[in-house]
């Protein structure tokens, strides 16, 4: 029982940063150019702090292990229940394979010896099967892990921020910065960065389902939320303008990492500094998985144990009751994903599926809003040991407001809206993947509607 009380405020600041803050998302943010000062401002403003305020209420008066599940549940029923945890579990396990793609790239940048490919898939076999070992877990074994890769994270973005800095100092800006650059353009290209940055934006949520292991949850939740999204909005905006001060935006790619940052800054491609943040960088890769796999397992085994996921979702542990069920899970899907990648006719068609994974984790936060203006009519009474404040009109602009980025970002990221072969090649296979997860999503829906059916007519039957 000690390990309950691990949980201080300071952990629990340093593990949100840990599950928000993406160092890799540095590069493509700057890649939007000078207008990312304008989109980081206005989604601050628009997305971060009504999100961050409502999530820290609705964490605090529903404490438990569903998260943004019980949240919506308990504003709309079973059914809206269900499609979010299985729109939130979804997205994980291709994430976390993405992720593992990534790791032999980083080993032969550390080690200089080139992986071939049964190697590689073995390298990525193994940072999954880590990842859903050490979930095996209660958060609270895991906090070093937490703290240290928030650490690092924080590091690596200083770095990149300061060197940036450094170098447009010493060589002068690589881009103009004047007022009308930094004004968007709100064309269809300018309109889907929104997606990336409010991506990067998301997860607070996540220390919800941890309150068990804190000392205090109902202060240390909106605490730890509030002052870790300051310290994320602020390294976020100092990593990407270090970048886009040194590195001419036509050179910058939203697929470009942060290694590529860190060759492109320093005109490297190789030696002890880039092999250190290549090995610093893997160690975040660990730190950010696990922090979102104790979140996500919580949240997806808390609906099977009520009735909303497949009941393999519900398995726990004899020993510490954690969800092995849901780790299982994750790591049988990201297993097959990185073992069919390298068979798949296109590499490019492995990443548009890997796509998905935004997709269905935007859809499961756009019924988190409305839930929180639900609630607040339907159960008025219940004690509420942070409030956000504001009259009726204020809370409908903090909840339609971010639904609607939430919504835009859908649209942007899977719905072809211009025709021509190439964006139809990006695309439609994520919007036809997208399609199919939801169906699937439905089609557990009925069968768990059927079978409780069934079950009602057996107990009726019996009496």
């Amino acid at each position: 029982m000690e390990g309950k009380k691990k949980f201080s405020l300071m952990s629990a600041i340093l593990s949100v940063i840990c599950v928000v803050f993406v160092a890799e998302a540095a590069a493509p943010v700057a890649a939007i150019g000078n207008s990312q000062f304008f989109w980081w401002l206005f989604l601050l403003i628009a997305f971060l702090l009504p999100y961050g305020l409502i999530s820290s209420e609705l964490g605090t008066t529903y404490i438990g292990d569903g998260g943004i599940y019980d949240w919506v549940t308990k504003a709309f029923g079973h059914r809206w229940g269900a499609r979010v945890s299985w729109y939130y579990w979804i997205n994980y396990p291709l994430w976390l394979a993405s992720l593992a793609v990534m790791c032999p790239e980083l080993v032969t940048t550390i080690t200089g010896i080139q992986i071939p490919t049964i190697v590689a898939v073995v390298v990525q076999l193994m940072f999954i099967w880590i990842i859903v070992w050490v979930s095996f877990y209660p958060v609270s074994d895991s906090i070093w892990i937490l703290n240290g890769a928030a650490v690092i994270k924080i590091l690596l973005a200083v770095l990149i921020g300061g060197l940036g800095v450094y170098a447009a100092f010493t060589k002068g800006m690589a881009n103009d910065y004047t007022v009308a650059s930094m004004l968007p353009s709100f064309d269809i290209k300018s309109l889907s960065f929104i997606s990336i940055i409010i991506f990067n934006l998301l997860g607070f949520e996540v220390i919800c389902t941890f309150a068990k292991d804190m000392e205090n949850p109902k202060k240390q939740i909106p605490q730890s939320i509030i002052a870790a999204g300051l310290v994320i909005a602020a390294i976020y905006i100092f990593s990407a303008f270090g970048i886009s001060a040194a590195i001419p935006t036509s050179e910058i790619s939203t697929s470009s990492g942060l290694l590529d940052s860190f060759k492109l800054l320093t005109g490297s491609t190789g030696g002890w500094f880039i092999i250190s943040m290549a090995f610093l960088f893997l160690l975040t890769l660990f730190g950010n998985m696990i922090s979102w796999s104790m979140g996500v397992n919580n949240t997806a085994c808390y609906a099977a144990e009520n009735g909303d996921m497949p009941k393999f979702f519900a398995k726990r542990s004899k020993k510490r009751g954690m969800p092995i069920g849901s780790a299982l899970m994750n790591g049988f899907v990201a297993t097959v994903v990185v073992v069919i990648a390298p068979i798949l006719p296109s590499q490019d068609l492995f990443w548009a599926f890997f796509s998905l994974n935004l997709v269905m984790f935007l859809l499961s936060y756009v019924p988190v809003f409305p839930a929180f203006y639900k609630l607040r009519k339907s159960d008025p009474d219940r004690p509420r040991p942070f409030k956000v404040s504001g009259n009726d009109l204020v809370l409908r602009l903090m909840v339609i407001v971010p639904m609607i980025l939430i919504i835009v970002s859908i649209i942007l990221t899977a719905f072809p809206l211009e025709f021509d072969a190439d964006s139809l090649k990006e695309q439609l296979p994520i919007l036809i993947g997208a399609i199919l997860f939801i169906l699937f999503g439905e089609g557990i829906i009925i069968i768990k509607k059927i079978k409780k059916i069934g079950l009602e007519k057996e107990n009726g039957e019996e009496n």
